[in-house]
């Protein structure tokens, strides 16, 4: 009787915490688990459906679902839970147990076998690493780390080395990259001769734009490995980055020429813009697309590099063919979702209206630092970036994550930003100029080129009020064009089929419009076209906006050596040209699609 008034006591504090925080991960589980040992077994499973719903990758949910199936004798619907428990977080020894368990019940002796050795090495595992592991498995890196830290301290275990450089890949793969540094810095301590982990270190320092430490980590591993394409690539990129255009040139070329279907080594060649393909390349690249065996990746790397090569030989029908096949291709792999955004911009117009402003007026952290430009890629962004970074007042760090990785920390976005107190704000802002200030010195201003930020001035206001913001705006169809024809890295999901980018464009402007409402005069407006055409004027005035003195060096602009990451490193390192400006007329025969699905915006974008 007791026990059962425990759980409803607990029940209860659950469900009153799950109503107060909606989105809280653990408060769902543990209504969940309580309603299951009440045995409320349906009420339960529905718990855990909203929690799967919110938090598809937590482990905990599909352990208690098999829980509940047990509870229900329903076996082989709880050995499906208990298995995906543990597919999502290996560490769950619990799982491995019942699995155990159930395979003996259902005579599956191999698969018992499996999980009992399963079971056996978690227990054979110090405890720090197995709970270590379990956090890294729920993508808890912070709490991981500070649990490995404490215990390489009194322990040289591999098996803490090796999560330790998992917890840096990880780090990596979330842009995190100072965190990603320090973690990989303490792997290496161990075993500094690991050329995986120097691979991360190389890769963190890229991203923390040390590129001279990059390349020279690269050469020391290629020394040991001269026949990696990878390797070869991947100092090409940091010697892009730093302006060494001919020396970049080499390295995509002995990755090609080691490897001739390497996709990436073609397109890293065409993405430097400036790079002229001879007719023995274009051919090997035909050869090599054409494969029936290529890789899809490859596949549509090198569609993109054909599309590139023809289009400077004024091929331009062949040109598209291969731009279109090569974004049909990588369309395939994408999970961009136009009716999400389009949700997503109507709740932010919803949410962040001007009365909602009004009453938040002063919250946030006053810093003057930050110069926030958005727009779409491909847009003029790098070039604005180059002018402002050419004053001496004014700080080049990249196109930072810190801003969206905040706003994907903040359960319930955007819905939850009227429920955060002044004191939430700004703490939000202390937070992203701490999180960034590894990326700047002591200047007093510094630019987030993060063309996506668009969709989140809001918060950008009420965590940083005094911080700048410059929508950089290209004519439409020259803007969409532009990212049709290019090959992003990474993100950018929306720019490989006319009906995304389209859609895209158009939720931009809309949003835009309404941040240009509600924030009257926060935001200067920059045409591209019209920066092109007046070039001191247009830079006169957004060194205004930005309360800075005028500069001769921002007109010379492309006399800046700093680094520069983005596909238009090389064409800000030359004088403004006006070619781009109708360069999209080349395919206006292939694009009647694009403009019916642009509309109005083609004649409103202003």
């Amino acid at each position: 009787m007791s026990q059962r008034l425990r759980h409803s006591e607990a029940l209860a504090a659950a469900e009153a915490l799950a109503d107060s925080a909606p989105y809280n991960r653990d408060a769902l589980y543990l209504v969940a688990a309580n309603q299951r040992c009440l045995y409320r077994i349906p009420e339960a499973l529905e718990t855990l459906q909203r929690l799967e719903q919110r938090h598809p990758r937590f482990s905990l949910l599909y352990q208690e679902r098999g829980y509940c199936y047990m509870s229900l004798r329903e076996t082989r619907r709880a050995v499906d839970a208990f298995l995906q428990a543990v597919n999502f977080n290996p560490a769950l020894a619990a799982s491995w147990m019942m699995l155990e368990r159930l395979y003996c019940m259902m005579g599956e002796v191999e698969n018992a076998a499996a999980a009992s050795k399963q079971v056996c090495a978690l227990q054979h595992m110090p405890a720090e690493i197995v709970r270590a592991s379990s956090l890294f498995s729920e993508g808890d890196l912070s709490a991981a780390a500070s649990i490995l830290r404490g215990y390489l301290l009194n322990a040289n275990a591999i098996e803490a080395v090796r999560l330790r450089a998992k917890i840096a890949l990880a780090r990596l793969n979330r842009q995190q990259y100072s965190e990603a540094l320090n973690a990989i810095e303490t792997a290496l301590k161990f075993d500094p001769r690991n050329s995986d982990y120097l691979s991360v270190y190389a890769a963190a320092c890229v991203g923390l734009g040390r590129h001279d430490t990059a390349i020279a980590v690269y050469r020391t591993l290629l020394a040991g490995s001269p026949g990696s394409a990878e390797l070869h690539v991947a100092l090409g990129h940091s010697l892009k980055s730093t302006g060494r255009q001919q020396e970049a040139i080499q390295s995509y070329r002995v990755a090609a020429t080691l490897r001739p279907s390497f996709g990436d080594a073609y397109w890293s060649l065409a993405n430097l813009k400036t790079y002229c393909f001879s007719p023995s390349e274009i051919a090997e690249m035909r050869a090599q697309e054409s494969e029936p065996a290529a890789h899809p990746v490859d596949r549509y790397h090198l569609c993109f590099a054909l599309g590139k090569a023809l289009e400077d030989r004024n091929d331009f029908a062949e040109s598209w063919r291969f731009y279109e096949r090569g974004n049909r291709l990588k369309r395939v792999e994408c999970r961009y979702d136009s009716d999400f955004m389009e949700r997503e911009v109507r709740k932010q117009i919803e949410i962040c209206t001007a009365p909602f402003f009004a009453a938040r007026e002063g919250v946030g952290f006053p810093h003057r630092g930050p110069i926030f430009i958005v727009g779409l890629p491909r847009s003029g962004s790098t070039l604005v970036e180059q002018i402002l970074v050419s004053h001496s007042q004014v700080e080049a760090t990249n196109e930072l994550y810190d801003l969206q990785r905040i706003v994907l920390e903040i359960p319930g976005y955007p819905e939850v930003l009227g429920d955060l107190t002044r004191d939430d704000f700004r703490k939000l802002g202390e937070r992203y100029l701490t999180d960034t200030s590894v990326y700047r010195t002591d200047k007093a201003f510094f630019v987030d080129k993060m063309p996506n930020n668009f969709r989140h001035i809001g918060v950008i206001q009420l965590m940083l009020p005094e911080s700048k913001i410059i929508d950089v705006r290209r004519e439409p169809m020259a803007c969409c064009v532009s990212n049709l024809k290019q090959l992003f890295a990474s993100g950018q999901e929306f720019s490989y089929s006319f009906d995304d980018i389209a859609r895209y464009y158009r939720a931009y402007l809309e949003l835009m419009r309404h941040w240009d409402a509600v924030l009257s005069g926060r935001i200067l407006r920059v045409s591209y076209e019209e920066l092109v055409k007046d070039l001191e004027g247009n830079v006169r005035r957004i060194l205004d906006f930005c309360g800075l003195e005028f500069e001769p060096a921002c007109i010379e602009f492309y006399k800046n050596e700093r680094i520069v990451s983005t596909p238009s490193s090389e064409q800000v390192r030359r004088p403004i040209f006006r070619d781009a400006l109708f360069q999209w007329r080349n395919f206006e025969p292939w694009l009647g699609p694009l403009k019916d699905r642009l509309g109005d915006a083609l004649i409103r974008y202003l």
